[in-house]
């Protein structure tokens, strides 16, 4: 069983890099908004407590979000699960540390995926996304070979995020710093911290990912 968190601010490449992981090593992604969502829909005790928490349009407890974290846990077969923006906080990575204690399992590995700022800018306001397939383009890096048509399914649907633009990705770069940089330091400390380069290629972001899981990162 491995268990690791994967750091980074949006746009570093967590959810290429988690897909990767669950394809090749059977681990299993645990992101809180898919596990919210799931929730309000499972007709649990634990869901309708969610729908009546999103419902009124407050926040998720900590507690709540521990709780189907927990859930997962003890249903889920897997060979180790990837914490997918949880924690976000100090308090919430001393709980995941005392669920998972609770639990008898540990936590192995914290990636930081450390991109620079400007160069993350650049790489995300120019992307873009089939709305048929999922596929991901890049004005730059990655365009479609036939301008506007999807070079897998061959859809006209092409879509970018309404906030993938400079100001809107500087605050939210901002937020990422100040909430959860602290856990940097916490995990360093806690000598559980790794560090890769998110701005490296997929593939060579992926082998650093490896050989970190497989213990043989420098």
């Amino acid at each position: 069983m491995t268990n690791i968190i994967l750091l980074g601010p949006p746009g570093a490449g967590k959810g290429t890099q988690a897909r990767k992981l669950v394809e090749e090593r059977g681990m299993v992604q645990l992101s809180t908004g898919d596990m919210l969502r799931e929730a309000k829909t499972s007709g649990t005790e634990m869901g309708r407590r969610v729908a009546e928490v999103m419902d009124r349009g407050q926040l998720v407890t900590d507690e709540i979000v521990i709780g189907l974290i927990e859930e997962k846990l003890n249903t889920v077969k897997a060979s180790g699960f990837i914490f997918d923006g949880f924690p976000r906080t100090l308090a919430q990575a001393d709980a995941l540390g005392e669920l998972l204690a609770k639990n008898g399992q540990t936590l192995d590995a914290v990636i930081e995926m450390r991109v620079d700022d400007a160069a993350l800018v650049a790489r995300i306001t120019g992307r873009y996304t089939c709305g048929n397939c999922g596929e991901v383009y890049h004005d730059e890096t990655k365009p479609t070979k036939v301008a506007g048509v999807c070079d897998v399914c061959g859809s006209h649907d092409m879509k970018r995020r309404a906030d993938d633009n400079e100001d809107s990705l500087k605050t939210r770069l901002m937020e990422y710093y100040k909430k959860t940089s602290p856990l940097i330091g916490y995990y360093y400390h806690a000598r559980k911290l790794f560090t890769v380069d998110g701005l490296a290629e997929i593939d060579a972001v992926a082998s650093a990912v490896a050989a970190i899981l497989d213990g043989k990162a420098e």
